[in-house]
């Protein structure tokens, strides 16, 4: 029993610093990695140029990084060589890294989005081939609605990488409308019915002007260009209502818009040549 005692006070002498001294780093290890980790989630939800995805996973990262620090002192403190812990931690951190490059590197990607913000929920965009409105973005992958609201989900990395079209990141858009008239029509004369139509639509804006212009001598027409800007919100609706409004003006002024026309020419009861004009 003195044996046993005198072992016990002897083990404590030698490790019971060490003991105490393990059990206060990892406590306040464990205090500074939970203050660190609310310290960063504040900062990024009072960023304006952090997006709300970004903080907790920002949070987590840090402080996991401190609580492993934490774990290898805590080991330091009993004698254990660290250096090899360490290394088979790296080993292990690359073999994992390796399998999953292709998700990392779209949590690369991911991060990237969040951080530049390229294009924001809401906004319509053309990325990777593919068009439509931003529903969300994760760490993985973008959500998009198409304009018939099929749901897309487009791996970060492929977005990332892709040049963005985004049609929402200015408030005014333009309107190109393409018209064409016969060689016999006055060209005034259209200019001005199709000035009256853009000019009596609200939606079309004074700044900058609107323009009209020939644009093409084609094969059968003059095509003429209607130039118009609009906000963004009113593009498709006003764009759709110029095509119809410009086609019932011309048809009320006795504007003529051809039809694709082929010219045959016969001589003597036989087929010369043949001509296609597909304006």
């Amino acid at each position: 029993m003195e044996n046993v005692k005198n072992n016990a006070l002897e083990l404590i002498a030698t490790y019971g610093f060490d003991v105490v001294a393990a059990i206060v780093i990892l406590v306040l290890g464990l205090m500074v990695a939970g203050w660190v980790r609310r310290l960063v989630t504040r900062i990024c939800t009072n960023s304006a140029r952090v997006d709300n995805t970004l903080g907790p996973f920002f949070a987590a990262l840090v402080y996991y990084a401190i609580v492993a620090f934490v774990f290898i002192a805590v080991l330091a403190r009993f004698g254990i060589q660290t250096t090899g812990l360490i290394a088979v931690f790296g080993a292990a951190g690359l073999a994992i890294g390796l399998a999953l490059q292709g998700t990392l590197s779209n949590i690369a990607a991911g991060v990237m989005l969040l951080l530049f913000r390229p294009f924001k929920v809401g906004d319509f965009v053309e990325v990777a081939g593919i068009a439509g409105t931003v529903k969300s973005i994760t760490l993985f992958v973008t959500e998009l609605a198409t304009g018939d609201n099929v749901q897309i989900l487009a791996p970060n990395g492929q977005v990332w990488g892709s040049c963005v079209r985004n049609f929402s990141h200015h408030s005014t858009r333009r309107i190109d409308c393409l018209i064409g008239i016969s060689y016999d029509d006055d060209i005034d004369h259209a200019f001005a019915s199709a000035t009256g139509v853009v000019e009596s639509d609200s939606r079309v804006l004074q700044d900058p002007a609107p323009m009209i212009a020939v644009s093409e001598l084609g094969d059968s027409s003059v095509n003429l260009t209607v130039r118009a800007w609009c906000d963004a919100g009113d593009y498709w609706p006003l764009r759709f209502d110029l095509n119809k409004s410009l086609k019932e003006r011309f048809d009320a002024d006795k504007i003529s818009i051809p039809y694709p026309q082929r010219d045959v020419h016969i001589v003597g009861g036989n087929l010369v040549s043949a001509a296609a004009n597909t304006d």
